[in-house]
């Protein structure tokens, strides 16, 4: 009976001591919380994210390369879709895709209605381009009032005396003038229409600045690609494209008369000179417009390009590899930018948009950027 006894003990021992944890040895290591799992991960996720991000046609090129070259460094992708600075606005407003992007800056007032912010991202040029026979690429000169002329429609032959008049050594065609412009709502519209409104009162006063436009005359083309396709199969067609997408697409430009007077030709130097002027320190929510800068050399249709993002973000996670990707292209992407004839934003401008991050984009009440 004793032995019963203590065989009924040692087993009510056993089943007592199975309810302590026995510590780990000195050289094995501690179960891990879900919490300590959760801030482990949360700046390096266990898989790539997908960004997504909609808007301007204007700086595409130059994103979808460092796009490739991001997600070689990391894996993360990006998925942007390349419709126009007004579907890029549309959908960051119904919070749609992780940042919107728009050649058009939004003002402040405009910004701050729906909690948003705003930042350069990269700057470029458009430039007009044509289908003329047997004038080469920059070969033909249009001033600023013939420039405006053709596309109020009033300039209607490519041997219009006008014309004649800035290219006296030029064989000009007795071909029919055909515009071509966008048909969606477009940052680059909006820029193209900027330099239109500066140059001619008539253009402001019927026309005006805008994405879309009741233009006076031609056909709309959706998107660069629209553009160019009609301006590449219409003999006399004129429109307006970004300058990296005229060059992939061997498409012949024209050179334009700037502020100071000057006939010039769009290359990443007149890009240059023409931003060089540009205040974006003393310019409220980013809000600048680079067309009809002065400068000798400076070409006239010059903009940059915005990203435009909410100051309070529901995903964080996601928010904070945008601001790394961006970071990672004003870090590294210089090269890249000027290589598609883009200007790339100066040191000073990134440092303020990096201040811009810290102070205005939060989850919970806690900055993302740091």
């Amino acid at each position: 009976m004793k032995i019963i006894k203590l065989s009924i003990a040692t087993v009510l021992m056993l089943i007592m001591g199975c309810g302590k944890q026995t510590p780990p040895k000195a050289n094995q290591e501690a179960p891990k919380s879900a919490t300590s799992d959760a801030s482990a991960t949360a700046d390096t996720p266990s898989e790539p994210i997908t960004l997504t991000g909609a808007g301007a046609t204007f700086p595409f090129p130059i994103y979808s390369k460092w796009a490739h070259a991001y997600k070689n460094v990391n894996g993360t992708k990006l998925n942007y879709q390349s419709i126009g600075s007004g579907g890029g606005i549309a959908q960051i407003k119904a919070k749609t895709v992780a940042f919107g992007a728009s050649d058009a800056p939004l003002k402040p007032e405009e910004l701050d209605e729906v909690g948003l912010i705003q930042f350069p991202m990269i700057m470029g040029g458009v430039v007009p381009v044509v289908n003329l026979e047997d004038i080469a690429p920059g070969q033909l000169k249009l001033s600023q009032k013939v420039l405006a002329d053709i596309f109020l429609g009033k300039v209607k032959k490519w041997n219009d005396k006008a014309i004649a008049a800035d290219n006296p050594n030029v064989k000009l065609p007795d071909t029919d003038v055909s515009v071509v412009h966008r048909a969606d709502g477009s940052g680059t519209t909006w820029i193209f229409t900027n330099y239109l409104d500066k140059i001619s009162e008539e253009w402001k006063s019927k026309v005006g600045t805008g994405k879309s436009v009741e233009w006076p005359t031609g056909v709309g083309g959706k998107g660069n690609e629209g553009v160019a396709a009609y301006v590449q199969r219409i003999k006399g067609a004129i429109g307006y494209v970004e300058f990296a997408y005229a060059l992939q697409n061997k498409m012949s430009h024209v050179k334009l008369q700037n502020k100071d007077g000057n006939y010039v030709d769009p290359t990443i130097e007149s890009f240059q000179a023409a931003a060089a002027n540009a205040d974006w320190k003393n310019a409220p929510g980013f809000y600048l417009v680079l067309t009809e800068q002065p400068g000798a050399a400076s070409w006239p249709i010059t903009g940059a390009s915005f990203i435009l993002m909410y100051k309070n973000q529901d995903k964080p996670d996601v928010a904070k590899e945008a601001l790394n990707f961006f970071d990672w292209c004003f870090a590294n992407g210089a090269k890249a930018a000027t290589d598609l004839h883009y200007v790339p934003m100066p040191k000073e401008v990134v440092e303020l948009v990096h201040s811009l991050w810290k102070e205005n984009i939060q989850s919970g009440g806690k900055a993302i950027w740091e």
